[in-house]
């Protein structure tokens, strides 16, 4: 038995209560209001999931953290995005393009395939998937694969109903006036958390409502 438990603990399938924060390490997600509720911030490696729907601000929320996990020189690799991304935005938000791979595989099998294979070469920081489904023998190869080669898979889907998958964050994005609703189904090393509004008109202004761009400089002065 205790074979077993070793065997679990080394793949970072197992936690204890009492050694939260070592089962968690934290990149800045560039909200502090967001950082509070993960403990720190994003997780440094493994899987992250993001149940979305596509085009309410969802890359802009990530855009800090990605900036930060490539800051090394690693690649940041996007596979399958729905559109292509805009060079400008990106650049603002401090990617460098040239550590930029946009890989668009023509089948899911592909794309699964082309994720795993960057996840575990040790030369990306992150991989953002857009991916339907996944099963759960597929999740836990690209947990294997993220650990293996010390990075992080952002798995982008619409919102999804049925048995979770083995990650180590959880998301539920939702649009709002002042920028995204988030919900925290799951975490690695703590607990579910209800759903919070992420304010993102100081760093994203260009979300607001004309009311509420009208309101914000009040806001700042008062």
């Amino acid at each position: 038995m205790s074979a077993l438990l070793e065997q679990l603990a080394r793949r970072q399938l197992l936690w204890q209560g009492n050694s939260c924060q070592a089962a968690y390490q934290a990149v800045p997600s560039g909200y502090p209001e967001l950082d509070q509720q993960l403990a720190g911030g994003f997780p440094a490696s493994g899987l992250i999931e993001l149940q979305t729907q596509l085009g309410i601000g969802e890359l802009r929320l990530l855009l800090p953290y990605l900036q930060q996990q490539h800051s090394s020189g690693r690649l940041l690799v996007l596979i399958s995005p729905p559109a292509m991304p805009c060079a400008d935005m990106l650049c603002a938000a401090g990617i460098t393009l040239s550590q930029l791979v946009i890989v668009t595989p023509k089948t899911g099998k592909e794309a699964l395939w082309a994720a795993e294979q960057c996840l575990q070469s040790g030369c990306c920081a992150s991989v953002l998937l857009w991916q339907a489904g996944l099963k759960l023998a597929q999740a836990r190869r690209l947990q294997l694969a993220a650990e293996q080669g010390a990075a992080s898979l952002v798995l982008l889907r619409r919102p999804a109903t049925g048995l979770s998958l083995p990650v180590n964050l959880s998301l539920e994005l939702k649009p709002h006036r002042q920028g995204l609703q988030l919900s925290v189904h799951k975490r690695k090393g703590g607990w579910p958390g209800s759903a919070f509004v992420l304010d993102m008109r100081s760093r994203w202004p260009a979300l607001c409502f004309a009311e509420d761009a009208a309101e914000l400089p009040q806001r700042k002065a008062g």
